[in-house]
């Protein structure tokens, strides 16, 4: 179905929002950047509803085609190559987007990364010719009062290199798709704003280059994010890490009902769960309903504990924390006590490692193509749609 414009089916008898979400996501195609790009995603489709429950019908398809058409637009931004998904230009298309939809936004260079304590964000940008940038993007409803404020938050670092603790080169050109969970972020906020929901939504997407040069930061670093927190940096490359952190504590400030995180965090995710199983982590209560959610709508997470007896792994000589533990082991877990440490006490937290998820490096399989697949866009607006329903 990948690249097809038009297409009728008879599914809908079936299940409505399923057939129009399935073909529309089956005919994505990325076709930017090739000179002769051919068809685009699906324009029209046809389905056959029964004429009783027409008008619900419609409501269920224009609601499947708004969540198919904010995947599409996460898979663009993680498609889009990194000489022209940059912060700078990110944030731009962000604020675009967000404008679009009623959406307040702000956008923090680094000037004012600078003024206001943003360690983490500037650290790891700071190697880059193209300097970081922090974007918020805010929907209030105005129909009704919000059920509830909930923080969103997205890594987006638009191409990784290691930096210093350098990857290596082989398939170091997928790093690209480092910046999915802040395009899963951003559509998301916006498809609060295209579909009304009842709920607050702020974003708050930090964005950078992670680049080696003589600016760079190196292992041996200690960052003061914002809030005061130090960090011993040990590996350059668990740089999401610390770009999260300065946005969980800045999030905090809102005053959030609940918080999401997600991010293409850790290799461990992958080694863990494989390359289709987005680990969840966080609050208990919160993290089962946030899983049972993402289990619902076929995104699959799956919920993973944070061992208490693995923060002495990330104590540091020197700071209150350092990035990584001395080992590999339990990396992504480590991964998630790190960030946990910055979140406010007494808040329901999720948090989504899609490390492997957001991009299929594999052949096409489902309604999934290869490169950018929009995980978890929909786990994500699903669960804001929950907390509309049942606070």
């Amino acid at each position: 179905l990948s690249g097809t414009s038009h297409a009728v089916t008879t599914l809908s008898r079936i299940d409505l929002a399923a057939a129009a979400e399935g073909a529309a996501l089956g005919s994505y195609a990325f076709t930017a950047y090739r000179s002769d790009n051919g068809d685009g995603p699906l324009s029209r489709m046809d389905l056959s509803v029964p004429s009783a429950n027409a008008a619900s019908a419609q409501q269920q398809l224009a609601r499947a085609t708004a969540v198919a058409e904010a995947v599409a637009a996460a898979r663009d931004l993680v498609n889009t190559p990194p000489n022209d998904l940059y912060p700078a230009s990110f944030a731009e298309r962000a604020v675009t987007l967000g404008e679009q939809a009623g959406l307040r936004t702000e956008v923090l260079d680094e000037k004012a990364l600078g003024r206001e304590g943003y360690g983490g964000i500037l650290g790891v940008g700071g190697g880059s010719s193209r300097p970081p940038r922090l974007v918020r993007l805010h929907w209030v409803p105005t129909a009704v009062p919000p059920r509830a404020k909930v923080a969103l938050i997205g890594k987006g670092i638009t191409f990784d290199t290691g930096g210093i603790s350098i990857k290596p080169a082989a398939k170091m050109d997928e790093m690209t798709m480092d910046m999915a969970g802040a395009a899963a972020v951003i559509v998301t906020a916006v498809l609060a704003g295209r579909l009304e929901l009842p709920v607050e939504v702020i974003a708050t997407v930090p964005m950078a280059e992670n680049m080696p040069s003589g600016t760079a930061y190196r292992p041996g670093d200690v960052l003061t994010m914002y809030g005061g927190k130090t960090v011993e940096v040990l590996n350059t490359d668990a740089e999401g890490r610390l770009i999260l952190a300065d946005a969980l504590v800045r999030a905090a400030q809102d005053s959030p009902d609940y918080l999401i995180d997600t991010a293409t965090l850790t290799g461990a995710q992958i080694v863990a769960l494989g390359s289709r199983t987005p680990g969840i982590m966080g609050t208990p209560e919160f993290r089962d309903r946030v899983t049972a959610i993402s289990q619902e709508v076929g995104e699959n997470g799956w919920a993973m504990p944070l061992p208490d007896h693995l923060r002495a792994d990330l104590d540091s000589k020197l700071a209150d924390i350092a990035n990584v533990a001395g080992h590999r082991w339990g990396g992504m877990l480590a991964a998630g006590i790190f960030l946990s440490e910055f979140v406010a006490d007494g808040t329901p937290w999720a948090h989504l490692d899609i490390a492997g998820p957001a991009y299929n490096t594999g052949s096409p399989w489902g309604y999934t193509g290869k490169g950018g697949t929009g995980v978890p866009v929909r786990t994500l607006v699903a669960v804001l749609t929950d907390i509309a329903e049942r606070g």
